[in-house]
C-alpha cells in the first residue's frame, strides 16, 4: 500500500507544479482575480497534501495499520473532493456559467477529509512505539 501512496503522490506532485504553471502563464489575465485566486487555491492545498501523502507512504512501512491507510485515502480523497471542486469552480466562473456555484459545496467535504486524514495519521504514530 505504501507504494500505491508515493506513486500517487508523485503523479499529483506533478499535476500540482503543471496546474500551478498553468495557472501563472495562462490563466492570470484571462479570467477574473477571483477565479485565479480560488484555482491558487486548489493547487497550494493540493500540493501541501501531496507531501501528507508521501509522509504517509513513508510511514506506511513502519506504522501499517487500518488508520495509517485511511490516512492516505483521505489525503487522495481530499485533493479530488477540495482541489477538483475548486478547478471546477475556477472554471466556472471563469466561463461565467451561471447556476453552478453549488459545485463549491463539495470544498468543505475535502476538507474534511484531509482534517480527518491529520487525525488518522497523528493516532497511527501514538499507538506503536519502535
Amino acid at each position: 500500500m505504501h507504494k500505491i501512496f508515493f506513486k500517487s503522490a508523485c503523479l499529483l506532485g506533478a499535476l500540482s507544479v503543471l496546474l500551478g504553471a498553468f495557472a501563472a502563464h495562462s490563466l492570470k489575465g484571462s479570467i477574473s482575480d477571483y477565479a485565479v485566486a480560488i484555482f491558487e487555491t486548489a493547487v497550494r492545498y493540493q500540493f501541501y497534501h501531496v507531501f501528507a501523502l508521501l509522509i504517509t507512504s513513508f510511514l506506511y512501512r513502519d506504522f501499517p495499520s487500518k488508520f495509517t491507510r485511511w490516512a492516505g485515502i483521505l489525503f487522495i480523497t481530499g485533493i479530488i473532493l477540495f482541489s477538483g471542486s475548486l478547478y471546477i469552480l475556477t472554471y466556472i466562473k471563469g466561463a461565467v456559467i451561471p447556476g453552478y456555484d453549488w459545485v463549491g459545496v463539495v470544498t468543505p467535504i475535502g476538507g474534511a477529509a484531509f482534517i480527518l486524514g491529520w487525525i488518522f495519521l497523528f493516532v497511527a504514530v501514538s499507538g506503536k512505539k519502535k
